[in-house]
Order: C-alpha cells, then sequence, then structure tokens
C-alpha cells in the first residue's frame, strides 16, 4: 500500500477546473436548447395536422349541407 506524501500530490489548476465547468455548463445548455427545439418543431406538426383535420372537417360538412340543399 502506497502513502501519499507531499511528492505525489498534485493539484488541479484553477483555470482548468473553470474551463471544466464551463464545458459542463455549455454541454448542458446545448442539450436543453436542442430538446427544446425538438418539442416546437413537434408541435408546430401537431398544429398543422390539426389545422388540416379541421379543414376536412368543414370540407365534408358543408359538402353535406349543400346535397342536402
Amino acid at each position: 500500500m502506497r502513502r501519499k506524501t507531499q511528492e505525489t500530490q498534485r493539484y488541479v489548476p484553477l483555470s482548468d477546473f473553470v474551463m471544466l465547468v464551463c464545458a459542463v455548463l455549455a454541454s448542458l445548455a446545448m442539450g436543453v436548447l436542442v430538446a427544446y427545439g425538438v418539442c416546437v418543431g413537434m408541435f408546430g406538426l401537431f398544429r398543422m395536422r390539426v389545422r388540416h383535420a379541421a379543414e376536412e372537417a368543414v370540407g365534408v360538412a358543408s359538402g353535406a349541407e349543400a346535397v342536402e340543399g
């Protein structure tokens, strides 16, 4: 078993620690932004499909009234 002595202890420079923290925060921010973009895109697709289905329903309803009238 090795003992830690003053000679074998190494300290991480503060600039390396700050760089590591900044890299972690940047990657988290990118992940959040990508997830937000995916959600906005999917909701846009769903809204388009709902709008299209509503237009078809109005077209069917107005066609049925014309046939009866």
